[in-house]
Parts: structure tokens; C-alpha cells; sequence
């Protein structure tokens, strides 16, 4: 230890920890460091903190304790936490609900009445009738924390599949509801992931993975062997019957759907672990007396997605990138089903098509324009029928239904709009506001931007930026800077309720569409992922660099943030340009970039990362922007506020747990760097209550370590 550090020893719960002290307010942990090294085509890599890894043991819970005892002692000095915590309660505190969806007469739709942990399922007969009470996950547990992630209602809505996930965990048990009496059978299906219900008759399709091996922790070990089993309702899960598996590829994702009319079984299977971005389809004629061989549509994985939208009596209509990094709808011919010779619906656009969907006999596609929703109906030739016109620059679409629908939901929302539900007349074409809510605030106080900036590369790059209005651009206001790039996933424009405190404190909320989202096609997620990597850290750099010129704030008053790949980004960029950020918000973020793959589903990201195991090239590249393996002494880092969750079995907390822990040891400054590690909670909160408290600790560390009080 340097002889210019003091020491002091810390003691919990028989372990000790010796405490750094960094300045006269905050005393670090000292985490014990092991000799670990591994070996990557010759380099030699150092994992000290490997033991963190192992999240049931007792010295990484008391390792815990000790750093949130920490955390929760500095957070609990800023005076205006408390205020932040009641103004996010108050400006969330209104009711909200879902879209309806129909089954046999009934709408069925969720509803928050403002401040509930989790939003409780209703259904009501028509549209006139009296709402009753279907479903409360808030009676489920004592802390509300158990919450409703499936609900699928069979054909004839005598049965429902029921999905429930304890503390925030990936893993779901389903049980089966008979909707008749309002109670569950007895049936209870377990070690349930990444998965839906495919009904069939008095039974459905569902995807898990075996039981996890006794001794091995089930939120953190490896993920292997998707399986699909069919289940009848009223028996025990070890009747079910295995439809579909493939040990020799145990890294694969596979999903089963069912056709509206139930006579087809579709097959969707994935093998990121691989390196490949696209899937396979299979289908199974379900109506023929004798079970048969799955028949591919698509029979080998590559780097094309396919999605299958619907069918009619000869034709499966199927959503694809290939040949079209922009996305094209296709049918190809049942009898036949030779992709090669599928017949093209609806070519490929300059934009990029987001999803397609049909009902009423119609088919509603939607597409991104600059990042903003666009969406066109068409007849299932591929004929343009209308535009559904939305109320200005936000997020829409995903309308769909069944083939009978006369008419549909679609929910529109902004960063000031409040997710408004519109009902859609088929026939007609035309909406009307089916509920709007009730908001406590002005969206006319409220202004939005888009602006596009230059990159490293001269990219140009979208970013909104929203603030109240009347903002002074003098270089003065305490920003924050949200990115993901990651994955082909988009970004847009979408209502926050807990971000109106943070702009009516005075900040400024900035929103980047960095590459390697999906924002403009394929293209623009392959210019972000893998060996392009980098091009999503300059992008977001870029960003920064364009709020300080353009006077919206400076460097002393610019807070990043972001979560899961955003978190990777976060703690990247903070290595890269220490000096260009006061605050960072890494939130459950992929932190070890050599070993992401060794954990529950972490193989699945090798097809955005690559891996380290791979070749040389993609080690380097990994190892280059890695997160932890790149944090230095010697680089006045900002305040940093790591957040993560105990129960978080996509993102396993010991990426975040090794990289403060390293942080900590190496970084020498005065600003804090601290760890927020929830409990009962995954990689998001789990109620809402646990959501609003993690955002008042956010947004008073990042007032607080600016030096600006904020006027709540």
C-alpha cells in the first residue's frame, strides 16, 4: 500500500477490510486482490478481483455491504436528495395505462394508478363495460417486487399462461389461469427464459433451459441448451413433451409461435454465440393427423433476420434484411417454401423498417425517418392504402391484431408528449384520442430539439436535446448526456415522467443516436458493432463536444449516462476523455470485456463484441476499449456513481463490482467513485418505487458533485 494513503481497518461481520482514504469525506474498501492471470494469445492479463465473480459467496456479500454502506452514507449528506425523491413521486403520480387487446368480446389492458409498484391487469366486456380486476402482482409480494412479464390468453380466452419474475430476475415460472373462476391450476412450469406462450388447442409452446446444476449460482452461471416443450394445461411440467432442442449447439436461441388459426408451429432459432447476426425459420403443419419433421423456410443461420408477420391460406408473410440491409416484407409459397423464391411485398425504403404486423386484413408497417415514427398500411399485395398521421416528431406504431379486428389500438408518445392511446378505424383509416392522461405539468413549458452533429469520422450524428424553455445557452447548465449504440437498437423520442424534475432544476437532457443502433438500418448498426466499436465511443464524444461548443454547458457541468451496453459506453468514454466529463452514470454495465460470455447469456453477445477467445484481432479490440482494463492511475477521473443490482442475471453485477473495485485501488483523485448496488432488483427496477429512489440518487449526485443546488 503507498505510504501516502492512511489506512484504518474496517470490520463486518467477522471479515475485515482495510479502508482507503481518499480525502477527508470518503473511505474506500480496499478489496482483497488474488493472483489470477490469464493468458490471451500471449498477453498476459491480470484479474485480481476474480473472486467477485462468485456472487453467492460471504466475503463478496459482505464485500457488498461495505461498499453500499459507503455509498449510502455519501448520498445521504446531499441535502436535496430527499426533495428529489418527492418532486419524481409527485410528477409520477398519475394514472396510466396500457393499449387494450381484445380475446373473445373482452379488452384486456393494464392500469398504474400513479405510484403502485407494478401495474395492475383489468379487463372489462366491450368497451363500455365495467373494468374488473384480473390480476394484481402487487399482492405477490411483500415488497412488490414480484412482477407479471407474461400474460397470453388462449384462443377461445377459457385459459391464460401467466409469466411471473421474482426480484428482477430474467428467470420466470409460469402457471396457468383458469379465467372462468379467476384462480390458477395447479400447474407450475419452471427454469422459464426468454421465452412466450404459442397456444395450441388446451395446451402451448414455451421455451426454457434445464435445470441449473446443484452448487451453481442460477443468476450467474452459463445458459445453455434452449429447449421448446409443449405443455397441457391441468398436468405436471415433467409430462411435457420436448419438441425441439440441439445439444450440439448449445448456444442457440430458439423460439416457437404459433399461426393466428393455430394450424401452424414456427420454429425461430438464433446462434449469436457464433458471431452471427440473423436466424433460421422452421414451421410444422399442425393440422395433419400424424406429427411430422419441421420444414425450414430459412434452413441455415447467417447474418439475415427473419421474422414471420402472419399467413393466409398459401403465403407466409415474413419480415427480412436480406439482400436489404433497410428491411423488405416478403411472402414465400406454403406448399414450396423456398426462400430463394420468395415474392417481395414491400421493397426496401431509403428508411428503415422497424416492424410489420397485420390486422383487419391489413398490413401496418412502420419505419424510422430520422428517428421518428412513420406508419403505412398496406393490403397484403403490398398496395399503399394510407399513412397513419401522427401528432407531430415521436414514437408510434406496432399496431396489430387479429384478421377480424375492425379496428386497433396505437399508443403515440414524445419527450413532452405523454403516451396517448389512439383507437384506428380499419376500414376508414382514420384515429381517434381513445384515452389521454392526466398530467400535472405544461408540455408547452417544454421545448424539444434535433440537431445533427459531426463525429470524429464527420458522421453526422442525431441528438435531441430537451429543456424547459427559455433556456440561456452560456455554458452554464447541468447537462446530461443518455447514449446506448448497441445491438440495432433504437433510441427515440419517448415520455418520462421522472425526467421533469431534472429539467425543471434547470438541466438540460440530451438523447444521442449513436451508431450501432439500428436508427438508420443495418448499415448503421454494423458501423458500431465488433471492430467498429470505436465509432460508438466517438460518437458519443462528439456529442459532448458539441453541447460545450454550442454553449449549452461545459465541461465542469456535463453528466453521461447509461445502462447495460450503455453502461460499457459510459465507462469507455470516461477512460478515453477523463477530462471532458464532471459526472458519469455507468448503470449495470458490460465492464469486463474478455469474460462477458461466461455468464448466463453473455454468449449471446458475441455477435455485437465478438470474443476475446475467438482470434487475436478481436481480443485486441476488446481489450483496447475494455472497460475495467483500461481504467489508469494518473487520469483525474469525474465523480463516478456505478449502479447495479443484485439480482441482475443478464448483466451478472460482477462486471460492476470488478470495475469499482479497480477503480477504487487505481484512481487517486478527490471526486467520489462509488458503487449503488440494489437489492431484490435486476438489470431494471423491479417496482416502482426502487426506479424512483435510484433516479433521486442520480440526479442529486449529479447536482451535488457540480456544485449546483438544484431549485425543486
Amino acid at each position: 500500500m503507498p505510504t501516502t494513503q492512511k489506512s484504518m481497518l474496517f470490520l463486518l461481520a467477522g471479515t475485515f477490510f482495510i479502508m482507503n482514504t481518499v480525502n477527508a469525506q470518503l473511505q474506500y474498501p480496499v478489496t482483497k486482490k488474488v493472483e489470477q492471470t490469464d493468458d490471451y494469445f500471449g498477453t498476459k492479463v491480470s484479474d485480481p478481483y476474480r473472486w467477485l465473480e462468485d456472487d453467492k459467496s460471504e466475503p463478496t456479500k459482505e464485500w457488498v455491504t461495505s461498499e453500499n454502506l459507503v455509498t449510502q452514507n455519501y448520498l445521504g449528506k446531499i441535502p436535496y436528495r430527499a426533495s428529489f425523491q418527492e418532486a419524481i413521486e409527485k410528477v409520477f403520480n398519475y394514472p396510466r395505462y396500457s393499449a387494450p387487446f381484445k380475446n373473445n368480446g373482452w379488452f384486456y389492458f393494464y392500469k398504474n394508478d400513479g405510484l403502485q409498484n407494478q401495474s395492475v391487469l383489468y379487463r372489462q366486456f366491450g368497451l363500455d363495460g365495467k373494468p374488473e380486476l384480473v390480476l394484481d402482482p402487487n399482492k405477490l409480494s411483500a415488497d412488490g417486487t414480484t412482477r407479471l412479464q407474461l400474460f397470453d390468453l388462449s384462443k377461445d380466452g377459457r385459459y391464460a399462461a401467466v409469466g411471473l419474475s421474482k426480484g428482477g430476475s430474467d428467470w420466470q415460472t409460469y402457471y396457468v389461469r383458469d379465467m372462468n373462476t379467476g384462480t390458477n391450476l395447479p400447474d407450475e412450469l419452471s427454469w422459464v427464459k426468454f421465452s412466450g406462450s404459442a397456444w395450441k388447442g388446451n395446451g402451448f409452446y414455451y421455451s426454457r433451459y434445464p435445470e441449473p446444476q446443484k452448487g451453481s449460482s442460477d443468476l450467474s452461471a452459463k445458459n445453455e441448451n434452449h429447449q421448446v416443450y409443449f405443455h397441457v394445461v391441468g398436468t405436471n411440467q415433467k409430462e411435457d413433451k420436448l419438441v425441439y432442442e440441439n445439444k450440439e449447439n448449445p448456444q442457440r436461441f430458439v423460439g416457437a409461435s404459433t399461426s393466428e388459426d393455430e394450424r401452424y408451429l414456427f420454429l425461430t432459432i438464433s446462434d449469436r454465440g457464433k458471431g452471427l447476426d440473423g436466424n433460421a425459420v422452421y414451421f410444422k403443419d399442425l393440422s395433419l393427423a400424424t406429427d411430422t419433421t419441421f420444414i425450414p423456410i430459412v434452413k441455415e443461420i447467417t447474418n439475415s433476420d427473419y421474422q414471420v408477420i402472419d399467413n393466409t391460406a398459401d403465403q407466409f408473410f415474413l419480415k427480412t434484411n436480406d439482400g436489404a440491409p433497410n428491411s423488405k416484407v416478403i411472402a414465400v409459397n406454403i406448399a414450396k417454401p423456398d426462400i430463394a423464391n420468395a415474392k417481395i411485398v414491400i421493397p426496401e425504403k431509403p428508411e428503415p423498417l422497424q416492424s410489420a404486423n397485420t390486422a383487419g386484413g391489413r398490413l401496418f408497417v412502420d419505419y424510422l425517418k430520422d428517428v421518428t415514427s412513420r406508419t403505412y398500411v398496406y393490403d397484403l399485395t403490398g398496395k399503399l392504402l394510407n399513412e397513419i398521421k401522427y401528432p407531430g416528431l415521436g414514437n408510434g406504431g406496432g399496431i396489430g391484431g387479429k384478421a377480424d379486428d375492425k379496428f386497433v389500438f396505437y399508443v403515440f408518445t414524445s419527450f413532452t408528449i405523454p403516451p396517448t392511446i389512439y383507437k384506428y378505424d380499419i376500414a376508414s383509416g382514420t384515429s381517434t384520442v381513445f384515452r389521454q392522461p392526466e398530467v400535472s405539468f405544461s408540455p408547452a413549458d417544454y421545448e424539444t430539439k434535433q440537431v445533427f452533429y459531426p463525429s470524429t469520422d464527420g458522421t453526422k450524428i442525431p441528438m435531441f436535446i430537451v429543456s424547459k424553455k427559455g433556456v440561456k445557452l452560456d455554458g452554464n447548465n447541468v447537462t446530461l448526456l443518455y447514449g446506448y449504440g448497441g445491438f440495432n437498437i433504437n433510441l427515440q423520442p419517448a415520455f418520462s415522467a421522472s425526467l421533469l424534475p431534472f429539467l425543471n432544476a434547470g438541466g438540460v437532457y440530451a438523447q444521442a443516436n449513436l451508431r450501432g443502433g439500428g436508427e438508420y438500418g443495418e448499415k448503421w448498426h454494423k458501423a458500431g458493432m465488433i471492430l467498429n466499436k470505436q465509432n460508438v465511443f466517438d460518437d458519443f464524444i462528439a456529442a459532448g463536444e458539441y453541447l460545450i461548443q454550442q454553449k449549452y454547458t461545459s465541461n465542469q457541468k456535463l453528466a453521461i449516462r447509461g445502462g447495460s451496453n450503455g453502461g460499457l459506453l459510459v465507462g469507455a468514454v470516461i477512460n478515453q476523455r477523463s477530462d471532458l466529463f464532471r459526472v458519469a452514470i455507468p448503470q449495470v454495465g458490460v465492464m469486463d470485456m474478455l469474460r462477458f460470455h461466461k455468464f448466463t447469456i453473455g454468449w449471446n453477445w458475441i455477435a455485437d463484441y465478438g470474443s476475446s477467445e475467438k482470434d487475436e484481432a478481436s481480443f485486441k479490440n476488446l481489450y483496447a476499449f475494455s472497460p475495467l482494463h483500461n481504467i489508469k492511475s494518473g487520469i483525474n477521473y469525474p465523480a463516478v456513481l456505478v449502479t447495479t443490482a443484485d439480482h441482475d442475471d443478464r448483466v451478472v453485477p460482477a462486471h460492476s463490482f470488478k470495475y469499482i473495485a479497480t477503480l477504487q485501488e487505481k484512481y487517486k483523485g478527490s471526486n467520489p467513485v462509488l458503487i449503488r448496488i440494489d437489492t431484490n432488483s435486476g438489470h431494471g427496477a423491479s417496482n416502482t418505487k426502487k426506479n424512483i429512489e435510484t433516479l433521486a440518487d442520480i440526479y442529486s449526485f449529479i447536482f451535488y458533485n457540480m456544485g449546483v443546488t438544484p431549485q425543486l
